[in-house]
């Protein structure tokens, strides 16, 4: 029986990828159901924003023959003044569902499931919308205020400290506040392309699945829905920069040394040479010492085998001479005894015989001394 139950009900817009210039209504409901709990979110870095008009969405697990973590990414709206609601799973009658997020013009119940950046758990401090501008809190996100400029900084929001990876019974016991319940019921957005795109790149990527990572994904966050192999180089990139220029740093400062000691190495050749051709020669002899050593104990091992089955072979030898003349013996006696035995059996026979002649004869005397005709 498997443990994972792909239940995947009906959720408009996240099966099907959603063309860039315009966004259908998206009803909020389970998107698919298993029988085992998500892991803890994972603590990871907030790569910094990369520019303005960009909004966070954390990253979160999802299920797709195994749980695998979707990346945390910067993503561009899908029109001025929406929030997004990050979606989350929830335990209840006995299996955990996924509840897909969305965008609206509010933050809706996500859970209680503290994602950082913002989502600690209960509404967003991560921003606001400003007319058609997004003013971003500094105290929470990353931002390069000498690019992006309409920012504050404001740290009094709900802070969730647990890392729970969904709502219910072991996890996280969050109930919707009446404000996320009307905001359950706001006009809707699917996920974006990009969004979409990156879901479906990270469940082709088995080190995003947590039977491999064990809750520790190789890719937890990057600047940019749209650009994950880009980030990725960049900074496969500078960590090899890093690494060429420690690696030079360190060979001119070998070089110096390399120098100093390049002399006494080459000394030190000739005499190992000659010290390698001792210990050669005298690996040679002890090799033909070990090696006549090992003949005269085969030697003596094998003489000590035959004697060992010589003698084996004369005790095994007297050992059958004595049973056969034991069987001759016997043999002797029972012929004895037949001989001994038909003797006896001649000798009743003959007996038998005499006694039989005398009970004759002693019927016709006595037949013969009775008067004709009586009886």
């Amino acid at each position: 029986m498997k443990k994972i139950i792909n239940s995947i009900l009906l959720v408009a817009g996240l099966a099907v990828a959603v063309p860039a210039a315009t966004y259908a209504q998206v009803s909020v409901g389970i998107a698919i159901r298993a029988n085992i709990a998500p892991p803890e979110i994972p603590v990871y870095e907030q790569p910094e924003c990369p520019g303005d008009g960009y909004l966070w969405t954390p990253g979160y697990w999802a299920y797709d023959n195994g749980y695998y973590w979707v990346p945390g990414a910067w993503v561009e709206p899908p029109e001025i003044g929406v929030l997004w609601t990050p979606p989350y799973w929830g335990f209840e009658g006995g299996f955990y569902g996924f509840h897909a997020g969305y965008w609206g013009p509010h933050v809706g119940f996500y859970g209680g499931i503290n994602y950082g950046f913002g989502y600690g758990g209960m509404g967003y401090y991560g921003g606001m919308w400003s007319g058609r501008r997004f003013r971003y809190n500094t105290a929470v996100n990353r931002i390069n205020v000498r690019i992006v400029h309409n920012t504050y900084v404001n740290n009094n929001f709900y802070r969730n400290n647990n890392r729970f990876g969904f709502n219910g019974r072991g996890g996280s016991m969050a109930r919707p506040t009446r404000e996320e319940q009307i905001a359950a019921r706001d006009r809707h957005f699917n996920a974006t392309r990009n969004q979409l795109n990156l879901r479906q790149s990270a469940s082709r990527n088995k080190a995003q699945y947590a039977r491999i990572n064990h809750g520790r994904p190789a890719v937890a966050s990057m600047r940019r829905a749209t650009d994950r192999l880009a980030a990725q180089t960049r900074i496969a990139n500078r960590a090899t920069n890093r690494a060429v220029r420690q690696t030079r740093v360190a060979k001119n400062q070998q070089r110096a040394a390399t120098r100093q000691t390049n002399q006494a190495i080459r000394q030190q050749r000739t005499a190992t040479r000659q010290t390698n051709q001792a210990v050669r020669q005298q690996r040679i002899a002890a090799r033909q010492t070990n090696q006549a050593a090992a003949r005269q104990q085969r030697a003596a091992t094998v003489q000590r085998q035959r004697a060992t089955n010589q003698a084996a072979v004369r005790a095994q030898r007297q050992q059958q001479r004595n049973a056969n003349q034991s069987l001759r013996a016997e043999n002797q006696a029972r012929a004895a005894n037949r001989q001994a035995n038909q003797a006896a059996r001649q000798q009743r026979q003959q007996q038998q015989q005499r006694q039989q002649q005398q009970r004759q004869q002693q019927q016709r005397q006595q037949g013969g001394g009775r008067p004709n005709g009586g009886r």
